[in-house]
């Protein structure tokens, strides 16, 4: 009999910063899960949308903030990692990305979840730039709120109407290199800065 440990696998939530349903940096998140390595799960928040206009007096009336922020809370304090899809308006982050951002930031009866968690950025639009200015001004961002960003690799994708089909399928091999590479350091880093996964229980094989 051969005694084998399976991989422990890290849970890592995927965050677009944009409401639209089919946006590029949905798809390029997409794209992510089928480049993971199988030691990661990932799942992307669907519910951004559900977190109101920050406003101290909600906060007042339930520390724990409304509905949508503790549903957004509850899934970050639930993962192992998390890795934010930005797209750039106007130079800088989505509003409704830093509104989210400035939600998590706030003291909660259920903890802090963006101080010491590991993150990951990427990006991606129609354009030349592939987001850089936004990726650098949602690093700093995330970096003032304690959090463990990945410093690199970087990805930034540009022309991103001419890497997906019309169904959304990433169709660019050296995008898909890129985006392996990129999850793949980002395994490493959360091993590197999260404390180790509970080690998982044997799985007895017979010898062949």
């Amino acid at each position: 009999m051969t005694t084998l440990h399976a991989a422990p696998v890290r849970r890592v939530l995927c965050l677009a910063g944009s409401l639209r349903r089919d946006s590029w940096n949905r798809r390029l998140l997409r794209a992510a899960m089928a480049q993971a390595p199988a030691t990661l799960q990932l799942d992307v928040y669907d519910a951004l949308a559900a977190v109101p206009l920050f406003d101290e007096d909600l906060e007042q009336h339930d520390p724990a903030g409304p509905a949508g922020v503790q549903a957004l809370r509850a899934a970050i304090a639930a993962a192992d990692g998390l890795v934010i899809a930005t797209p750039e308006y106007n130079h800088a982050i989505p509003g409704v990305l830093k509104n989210a951002l400035d939600w998590l930031s706030r003291e909660s009866p259920a903890g802090d979840v963006l101080p010491e968690k590991p993150m990951a950025v990427l990006g991606a639009s129609s354009g030349p730039w592939g987001t850089r200015l936004a990726q650098a001004s949602l690093r700093q961002v995330l970096h003032t709120c304690g959090a463990l960003v990945m410093p690199a690799p970087t990805l930034f994708v540009a022309g991103a109407a001419s890497r997906f089909d019309t169904d959304g399928t990433l169709t660019d091999p050296a995008t898909a290199q890129s985006l392996q590479g990129f999850m793949l350091a980002f395994e490493r880093w959360m091993a590197r800065v999260a404390p180790p996964l509970a080690r998982p229980e044997p799985v007895v094989a017979a010898r062949r």
